[in-house]
C-alpha cells in the first residue's frame, strides 16, 4: 500500500499560516515560465540568428542546423534532472530544489544572452552554448514537479486542481511573453537584430527568475512534505521504490501527456513553418495567433482546472482529449483557408480546447504517487510524456509531410493517434479530485 495524504493534512492546517494564493501562484509558475520562455525565445533565435553568431561561417543551412541541435540537447537532459532532482525533491523537500532549478534555468538563459560568439572566443562559443543548454534542461527537468507540489501540498483540499494549475499557465506565460519580445524586436533593422537586439529577450529573462526567486525563498516547506518526514523513515531511493511499487501510474501518467504535449508541439513549431513556407501566410499572423491562444489560456487553464475540482480529473481530461481526436483534423483545412478570422480562430480555439486536457494534470498526477516518492514519480511520468510527445513532434510531423507527398492527413493522422493513447491510459487511471483526496489507490 502506498502512504498517502488524508485531506485532512492540509485542511486541518491552519489557514492563516498558509501562504496566500498570489505567492504559490508566483512561486509554482515563474519557474515553467522561464522554462517556455526559453524555449521558444531559444528555438527563434536558433532558426533565425545563432547560426550566424555560435557556428564557423560556413553553409548557412548547416550552421542552423547546428544551432536547433544545440537546443535539442536541453530536451534530452530533462529526463536526467527529473530523476536526480526528483530524488533530492522527496529527500529533502520541494522548497530547495525550486531554488535550484530556478538559478539554473534562469541564470543558463541570461548567461546565453551576454555569451560571446564565435568571432570572439572561435570554438568555445558553441561549446559553452552546449553546456549551457544542458544545465537549463536538467534543472526544467526537475522544476514541473516541484512547482506544482510547492502549490498543490499547501492548497485546500478541494482547490488542489485550481492551485496546481498555476504551474500549468506558467507554460502559457512563457511562451506568451517570448513570442511578444521577439514580436517587439521584428521592428529593429536586420543587422541590429543580429549584433545585439536577439540578446535582449535573454537578458529580460532575469526579471522573472528574480521574482520568482525572491517569492519561493519566503514559502515554507510543504506540510505534506514535513508531515512525512515526522511520521516515517524517508526512502533512500525514492526512484527506485515509486519504479517498482508503481510502474503502472508512471507508464499511465506518460501516456496521458502524449497527446497534448505532441499538439501543442507541432502547433508551437510546424504549424508556423507548415502556414509560412507552404501556404505563404505572414509569420506575424501566426504568431499573433498564437499570442491570442496563449492569452486565452491565462483564463482557460485556471477554469478548466477549477472544474476539475468540482467533477474530478478524469472527465474534464477526456474532455480535452476528445476535443484533441476531433481537431486533429479540422486543424490545418482551417489554417488551409487563408482567411484570416478563421486561421486566428482556429489557432485560438487550439490552445484553448487543448488546456483541458493539460490544465488538471499537474493535481492529476500528484494524487497518483504517496508523498515520499511523489516528487520522483510526478517527474519521471512528466518528463517523459514530453520527449516521447514534444520532443519527436517536430521530426516526426516534418517527416510524415516530406513523405507524403506534402499532405498534412499524416499529420493530422499522427495527431489523432496519440491523442486517443492518452485518452486510454486516462480510462485506465483512477478519476481523482473530486473529493479533493489525495487517498487513491495506483
Amino acid at each position: 500500500m502506498k502512504e498517502t495524504i488524508s485531506p485532512e493534512t492540509v485542511s486541518n492546517q491552519n489557514p492563516e499560516s498558509r501562504p496566500s494564493l498570489s505567492k504559490l501562484a508566483v512561486a509554482s509558475c515563474a519557474g515553467t515560465a522561464i522554462e517556455y520562455y526559453d524555449f521558444l525565445a531559444y528555438a527563434i533565435a536558433a532558426s533565425t540568428v545563432f547560426n550566424a553568431v555560435f557556428f564557423p561561417a560556413t553553409d548557412p543551412a548547416i550552421g542552423t542546423l547546428l544551432s536547433l541541435a544545440t537546443f535539442a540537447t536541453g530536451f534530452l537532459a530533462r529526463p536526467l534532472g527529473g530523476i536526480i532532482i526528483g530524488h533530492f525533491g522527496d529527500r529533502l523537500g520541494r522548497k530547495r530544489m525550486l531554488l535550484l532549478t530556478l538559478v539554473c534555468m534562469g541564470g543558463g538563459t541570461v548567461l546565453i544572452g551576454v555569451l560571446p560568439g564565435y568571432a570572439q572566443i572561435g570554438i568555445w562559443a558553441p561549446i559553452i552554448l552546449v553546456l549551457l543548454r544542458l544545465i537549463q534542461g536538467f534543472a526544467a527537468g526537475g522544476e514541473f514537479a516541484g512547482a506544482a507540489l510547492i502549490a498543490i501540498e499547501h492548497a485546500p483540499a478541494n482547490k488542489r486542481g485550481f492551485y496546481g494549475s498555476w504551474t500549468i499557465l506558467g507554460v502559457s506565460i512563457g511562451a506568451l511573453l517570448a513570442t511578444g519580445a521577439f514580436s517587439l524586436l521584428g521592428a529593429l533593422p536586420k543587422d541590429d537584430f543580429a549584433a545585439w537586439g536577439w540578446r535582449l529577450p535573454f537578458l529580460a529573462s532575469i526579471v522573472i527568475g528574480a521574482v520568482g526567486l525572491l517569492v519561493r525563498f519566503g514559502i515554507d516547506e510543504t506540510p505534506a512534505f514535513l508531515k512525512n518526514q515526522d511520521a516515517s523513515k524517508p526512502a533512500r531511493l525514492p526512484l527506485v521504490e515509486v519504479i517498482r511499487k508503481q510502474p503502472k501510474a508512471i507508464l499511465l501518467s506518460t501516456g496521458a501527456l502524449v497527446g497534448y504535449s505532441t499538439f501543442v508541439y507541432v502547433v508551437f513549431t510546424f504549424l508556423l513553418s507548415y502556414g509560412t513556407q507552404e501556404l505563404a501566410l505572414p509569420r506575424t499572423l501566426l504568431l499573433n495567433a498564437s499570442m491570442l491562444g496563449l492569452l486565452l489560456q491565462v483564463v482557460t487553464v485556471p477554469a478548466w482546472a477549477a472544474l476539475s475540482d468540482r467533477i474530478g480529473r478524469k472527465p474534464v481530461m477526456l474532455l480535452g482529449g476528445a476535443f484533441l481526436v476531433v481537431f486533429a483534423f479540422a486543424l490545418f483545412p482551417l489554417v488551409r483557408t487563408g482567411n484570416t478570422g478563421v486561421i486566428l480562430a482556429a489557432v485560438v480555439v487550439a490552445y484553448s480546447g487543448s488546456a483541458a486536457i493539460h490544465a488538471p494534470m499537474a493535481a492529476f498526477f500528484a494524487e497518483l504517487f504517496g508523498t515520499g516518492v511523489r516528487y520522483s514519480g510526478i517527474s519521471l511520468g512528466y518528463q517523459l510524456g514530453n520527449v516521447l510527445g514534444g520532443g519527436l513532434a517536430p521530426v516526426i510531423a516534418t517527416a510524415l509531410f516530406a513523405t507524403s507527398g506534402k499532405s498534412t492527413d499524416p499529420v493530422a493522422l499522427y495527431l489523432a493517434v496519440t491523442a486517443v493513447v492518452s485518452i486510454l491510459c486516462l480510462l485506465a487511471l483512477p478519476n481523482t479530485g473530486r473529493k479533493g483526496s489525495l487517498d487513491l489507490e495506483a
